[in-house]
């Protein structure tokens, strides 16, 4: 297995990742041999289900970044295929109540005091070849849920969900908290960028780890954002997305050409 993504969240560090929306390994290939930390790969938005997911964190195991899978629901099914395909994480979109958040990190463990089902014959229990007992001990002290909280009605829940015993992290989602907002994406919008800042100083009084994408491909703004949130707590970012990326990079290329 690649490196632990609850290592580099609790670490001061800074952590780089980015989302992987396209459906090839090669392209987490070059996420890893680049510089990211870790990868998140995106059964939600992405147009790729578990199959697919599971050779992506294979790709990432190869070149030992950390990987979690975003799930499209938060529902003990897809929780339980993605750990059991040996995915550590799951980035659990829409939570809005510590109820969600709750029941999110109980898909996380066995019964009887969490809803995963239990079956050794997976690729995180070795197909087989583990010992139940060591496997169940170590598995339920490296796997977790992050609460992804990207509503209005999460940020105004936000307290009860930064203090749901043993979730891994708060992630903010600016962009849909825009359109939460009615604001249209404006993710950069002041009333937006208020609640995201009421977020982490919640989560950082929990002393919960944040994950904080930015959007932008403009890598002054990018830097700049960084910072300010590094100054508030946060050392964990997700950049751009792996599409968002390719395309700069293409359109860096062309536009080079163009101006001779």
């Amino acid at each position: 297995m690649s490196r632990d993504l609850k290592a580099l969240l609790q670490s001061e560090d800074l952590a780089t990742g980015t989302w992987s929306q396209i459906a090839a390994p090669e392209i987490v290939d070059l996420i890893g041999l680049n510089g990211f930390g870790f990868t998140i790969i995106d059964c939600q938005h992405g147009v790729f289900g578990i199959e697919t997911a599971e050779n992506l964190a294979r790709a990432a195991d190869a070149n030992d970044i950390a990987s979690a899978l975003r799930v499209s629901r938060n529902d003990p099914v897809e929780i339980m295929k993605a750990l059991d395909a040996g995915i550590r994480h799951v980035v659990v979109p829409n939570v809005e109540t510590g109820e969600e958040a709750a029941r999110a990190v109980a898909a996380t463990r066995f019964g009887p005091h969490g809803l995963r089902g239990a079956c050794p014959c997976c690729r995180s229990g070795g197909h087989f070849i583990r010992n139940w007992q060591d496997y169940v001990a170590q598995e339920e002290g490296r796997t977790g849920a992050i609460a992804l909280v990207e509503t209005v009605e999460g940020a105004r829940n936000i307290a009860d969900i930064c203090a749901t015993k043993d979730l891994t992290a708060l992630m903010c989602g600016p962009f849909d908290l825009s359109v939460s907002m009615g604001l249209s994406g404006d993710w950069r919008a002041p009333p937006v960028r208020a609640a995201v800042e009421d977020m982490v100083a919640c989560a950082v009084r929990h002393d919960l780890p944040v994950i904080m994408p930015i959007f932008s491909p403009d890598l002054a703004e990018c830097r700049d954002l960084a910072t300010q949130w590094q100054a508030r707590g946060v050392s964990t970012f997700v950049l751009g997305s792996d599409k968002i990326l390719v395309a700069q990079a293409f359109a860096d290329w062309t536009t080079a050409l163009r101006e001779r």
